[in-house]
């Protein structure tokens, strides 16, 4: 009963159909798996790689984003520390401490030489001054209006800050 080429029959003959032959087919195929599998672990790298440089680049804008948010602050400071000095109340306060007087009411020269206004030494009130009281506050203690005043400025309470929403917070 043996024969050169065996048939066979039932569940085997199916399944023998479905198994490829070996051979010179095969050979074939491997060079194209190598490369199938080569490619996608070309591709695994290149995301990994890609998805590293990723992250840096969020960490480094997280960073950049803090230093806005610091430097902005440091900016709110600085300008709110130039409104606070270049109030009129505080310019006159350091005028004064500095041997300054006001200058009063303007009088001006007509082209043809007439005074419009009555003139007054600075540091006088003019007429029209002293029947005004004067806008800023004497304190009771102040030393005569013939010494040089020399005092410190008087420390002002600070006002909360104007913030503004900033990127980052």
């Amino acid at each position: 009963m043996s024969r050169p080429a065996r048939q066979l029959r039932g569940t085997a003959a199916r399944l023998g159909r479905l198994m490829p032959a070996q051979g010179p087919g095969s050979a074939a195929r491997t060079p194209f798996v190598l490369l199938v599998v080569a490619l996608l672990g070309g591709g695994l790298i290149t995301l990994l790689v890609l998805n590293s440089a990723l992250n840096e680049g969020s960490f480094k804008l997280s960073e950049y984003r803090r230093q806005t948010t610091d430097l902005t602050d440091e900016q709110q400071a600085l300008q709110r520390d130039v409104d606070d000095l270049s109030a009129p109340d505080a310019l006159a306060r350091r005028a004064g401490d500095l041997g300054m007087v006001p200058g009063g009411t303007p009088v001006f020269l007509g082209p043809d030489g007439t005074v419009k206004g009555v003139p007054a030494p600075a540091g006088e009130p003019s007429p029209a001054e002293a029947a005004e009281p004067s806008p800023l506050p004497v304190a009771q203690n102040q030393a005569p209006a013939t010494a040089p005043k020399h005092h410190a400025p008087a420390a002002r309470p600070r006002k909360p800050a104007k913030t503004s929403p900033t990127p980052g917070r």
